[in-house]
């Protein structure tokens, strides 16, 4: 699936998308810190773009312990199944159905 950049009005606002873990699908998203406000906007257009691709029935977001707010995730569908350690950090796991 690979990476892309973002865009908003001719702005580089920051990369992110999809990376094979095992046998999900992660994503992962990284923002100019000015441009914080973008990530559910980006993340649902993202989202959108891959809902009907069988090779991603369901996405999985890593967010670190010390992320506190997590409605915005919630609010579009991502249920927290776990934590997760990698590269030796642990992370707040979570899966969104995609199909």
């Amino acid at each position: 699936m690979g990476h892309w950049a973002f865009f908003a009005d001719g702005a580089y606002v920051g990369w992110g998308g999809f990376q094979k873990e095992g046998e999900e699908w992660d994503f992962g998203l990284v923002l100019r810190p000015d441009s914080f406000g973008l990530g559910v906007k980006i993340a649902k257009k993202v989202l959108e773009f891959v809902h009907n691709d069988a090779r991603i029935p369901y996405a999985t977001f890593l967010l670190p312990p010390s992320r506190r707010h997590l409605g915005a995730l919630r609010r579009m569908g991502a249920e927290q199944v776990g934590e997760t350690l990698y590269e030796g950090n642990r992370f707040l796991k979570f899966r969104l159905e995609t199909g």
